[in-house]
């Protein structure tokens, strides 16, 4: 009898795939530490932020292999709301809500210090938001590239275009989340906070889009007396005219505006008042499609820069608010 229990039991313990103590060898995990845990605490938000991303690339690579354009005003709107949506979504509550429920004070009484738990929960959610518009915006720029040489010139310039390829997308959002994130620590309120970066975010998009035109280099081209259609006309394809940019050249070098003459009834009256002036030509200034990819990369640049701004603030004052 003791001999059969002393078979079972060597049995057991050897059996495949245990360890000698009878019990089974621990798996290796790719998330280890304070990356799992904060991880698992904001897996809903990170997997359906990349979940979303991969139909939205799935959407648009089948839209491009149908050569169809129908849905691409709508796909950009969605494109352009994005930022703003995980500043709201994401960055506001990454640690309001810790603040506001108690988990933060739980946090720092362990082992684990601030810097490592800000750090940590900032570089895994930056890494999301990276993944996720990187791939958003090289699938929408390699469907774009397909009418890039159709392009007009307020197609590229737009916000549905610029703002939703290359580097600038990226940028964007980076901004929107770690705006969110130090409004959140400020605040101390998960709701109010998703409020305000509501607001920032949108203001952002505002102040973004006055001042995209300055982010590149102005070029005039001046041409003779014709027609002012004609001096458009002269422009590259795709470039964009800025507004009011094309008044009268005089001899002297001087440019008038185009009321000059508008008090002229007739056209005789008109060109008789143009000769007065000196008027030589016209002068255009414009910005041609070459410049787009350096300008989103010079306009990333300044958005990236805020945000290294904001992870600054908030290493320095926000940290010692995570309590």
């Amino acid at each position: 009898m003791s001999s059969l229990t002393s078979t079972s039991t060597t049995t057991r313990s050897t059996a495949p795939g245990t360890t000698g103590t009878g019990r089974l060898p621990q798996l290796p995990q790719p998330l280890k530490g304070m990356t799992w845990l904060v991880w698992r605490q904001h897996r809903v938000a990170f997997w359906t932020i990349l979940g979303a991303s991969a139909l939205a690339v799935a959407c648009i690579a089948f839209q491009r292999s149908q050569l169809q354009i129908d849905g691409y005003i709508h796909i950009s709107t969605g494109l352009r709301l994005i930022p703003i949506l995980l500043g709201v979504f994401l960055g506001a509550p990454l640690f309001a809500g810790d603040l506001e429920n108690g988990t933060a004070k739980l946090v720092v009484t362990q082992s684990v210090s601030r810097t490592r738990w800000l750090t940590t929960k900032l570089a895994l959610t930056a890494l999301v938001v990276v993944v996720s518009t990187v791939a958003l915006s090289v699938a929408f720029g390699w469907w774009w590239s397909l009418y890039k040489s159709e392009v007009t010139a307020t197609e590229w310039i737009s916000e549905s275009t610029f703002n939703t390829t290359g580097p600038v997308p990226v940028a964007l959002a980076l901004l929107s989340v770690f705006g969110g994130v130090a409004i959140g620590v400020v605040l101390r309120r998960t709701l109010m906070a998703m409020v305000v970066t509501l607001g920032f975010t949108v203001v952002v998009q505002l102040v973004w889009s006055h001042f995209l035109l300055s982010l590149g280099n102005v070029v005039t081209r001046t041409t003779s007396r014709a027609s002012a259609e004609t001096a458009v006309e002269t422009l590259p394809t795709g470039a964009h005219r800025m507004d009011g940019s094309t008044p009268y050249l005089t001899g002297d070098g001087k440019l008038l505006g185009w009321g000059i003459c508008a008090d002229a009834q007739t056209e005789q009256a008109h060109e008789l008042c143009l000769q007065k002036a000196d008027v030589v030509g016209w002068s255009v200034d414009y910005l041609p499609i070459s410049q787009m990819n350096g300008m989103q990369w010079f306009g990333a640049s300044i958005l990236l820069a805020l945000t290294a701004a904001v992870t600054v603030f908030l290493f320095f004052w926000g940290r010692k608010r995570l309590a």
